[in-house]
């Protein structure tokens, strides 16, 4: 009898509380600004050093390019840059070592799909992935800007 008392005292506290839970789909949640979501991909900024790729510790960057077309030109220009969002942890391990800052993060994270194949996001699809860009990008941890 005590038990039950003892339980009924506990619901009635946490009835007058403030609710906590909150109506997700209809009410966009505001993710803090240092929140790693989906990458967004700058071709123009990218140099083609395969950085990213190396420090991929899920091995799901794909990187192609080719020497630059004009021969008085140096460097090299991007053919592809994919991902495979299907195995990608968002570890923020590649905006980290971009030395141009071409992949920073963004603050999306909904990537429910119906199929696994349209996990694989191409340069296209990460280019338009422009919008709520972090604007904490490439901090150390003292929180001064590299």
């Amino acid at each position: 009898m005590m038990g039950l008392i003892k339980g009924m005292g506990v619901t009635l506290k946490t009835m007058t509380k403030q609710k906590v839970t909150r109506k997700y789909p209809d009410e966009p949640m505001e993710m803090p600004d240092r929140f790693r979501g989906i990458q967004h991909f700058d071709p123009e900024k990218c140099i083609v050093c395969n950085q990213c790729v190396r420090v991929c510790p899920t091995d799901c960057i794909s990187l192609t390019g080719r020497k630059h077309p004009d021969p008085g030109k140096r460097g090299k220009v991007i053919d592809t840059y994919d991902i495979n969002f299907e195995i990608c942890i968002l570890c923020d391990l590649c905006t980290e070592v971009c030395p141009t800052e071409a992949v920073v993060m963004t603050q999306h994270f909904e990537l429910a799909v119906y199929t696994r194949d349209e996990l694989f996001k191409d340069m296209g699809w990460l280019h338009e992935n422009d919008s709520k860009i972090r604007s904490v990008n490439n901090v150390n941890a003292r929180g001064v800007k590299k």
